[in-house]
């Protein structure tokens, strides 16, 4: 699987990619919300990982970009919130 994680946390980058790099899955990083939608509208991915928390968007607010501009990617949200 081609995969877009979204997620300013180098420790947790490093974790979630090195356990999908060792299923097999490609995976690419972008550490900023701003940094995801480029690359997300840029290119094609079977699934995006965005994280909730993220400097200068909430990941929610992301997604509903990327709806809008029609992207149907399935996307899984991370989050340390309740």
């Amino acid at each position: 699987m081609h995969i877009l994680l979204v997620e300013d946390n180098l420790e947790t980058v490093a974790f979630i990619s090195r356990g999908l790099k060792e299923a097999g899955d490609v995976v690419e990083v972008a550490t900023s919300a701003q940094d995801g939608l480029l690359t997300a509208a840029a290119k094609s991915f079977d699934v995006i990982i965005f994280d909730r928390l993220l400097p200068g968007m909430d990941g929610l607010d992301a997604v509903r970009v990327l709806r809008q501009a029609g992207i149907v990617t399935p996307i899984l949200i991370l989050t340390a919130l309740d």
